[in-house]
């Protein structure tokens, strides 16, 4: 990625907020945080949607949301009642963890259905769908981006960060390669220094979910400061 500059870099990031023990003066502060290095959004809990859309209000931070998280097992009238409440809350995108057990088990049927209900209750807001690839072989991986693609969803994207097993180069690239042009991948999960987030992008992520926005832009940061210091041929050509 030649010449990326930090502003481009944080662009592309969903700052996550979602540990489930995180106090609110912990939530304020990692707030603070997306708004401090301009990530495109924060993605916190679903009790923290009204919160944190008063908090970043006027910043160009945008709030987004999980839903049916971690598990992806709740019933599917379950996660449209918690995406309506996140769309009045203010959330403008949603993640949802698919239902990986239907997706597992080959009910191909009840996967898309369950996307289709989410992505009609978000009435127009980004929906991605969380595979959660590390339960996944490719066959289902490739089998759960082209359901996500033909219920309407916006993104496919790796992995909660819960479920033991993060963000794959190999993955994204598998995912990327399973969807058309109107569906984007996003890779979370493991995304917490500034190589990976390249290699990420590089393999066709075009968002990343971290809760390390400050050490990636940071390092970028140090990178450019440094070379325009110096003089010298940009080193981060990755």
């Amino acid at each position: 990625m030649p010449e990326l500059t930090v502003a481009e870099l944080a662009a592309t990031i969903d700052h996550a907020i979602l540990r489930p023990e995180g106090t609110r003066t912990e939530v304020d502060a990692e707030l603070a945080v997306a708004v401090e290095w301009g990530v495109f959004s924060v993605c916190v809990r679903p009790a923290d949607v009204a919160h944190a859309v008063v908090r970043v209000a006027g910043t160009g931070v945008a709030v987004g949301t999980v839903i049916g998280f971690p598990h992806g097992a709740t019933t599917t009238d379950a996660k449209v009642a918690e995406a309506r409440r996140a769309v009045a809350d203010g959330a403008v995108e949603l993640d949802m963890v698919v239902n990986i057990g239907a997706l597992r088990s080959g009910f191909d049927d009840v996967v898309a259905d369950d996307i289709r209900a989410v992505v009609d209750a978000a009435e127009g807001r980004v929906v991605k769908v969380i595979l959660e690839t590390s339960f996944l072989d490719a066959e289902q991986i490739a089998r759960g981006c082209r359901l996500a693609e033909r219920a309407g969803a916006d993104f496919v994207k790796t992995s909660t960060g819960f479920g033991g097993g993060g963000a794959t180069t190999a993955d994204v690239r598998l995912m990327r390669a399973s969807v058309g042009p109107g569906v984007r991948v996003k890779a979370s999960g493991g995304v917490r220094g500034l190589a990976t987030a390249l290699e990420m992008l590089d393999a066709g992520a075009t968002r990343l979910g971290t809760s390390a926005s400050a050490t990636i832009l940071g390092e970028l940061q140090d990178i450019r400061s440094g070379a325009a210091a110096s003089g010298a041929a940009d080193p981060s050509s990755y």
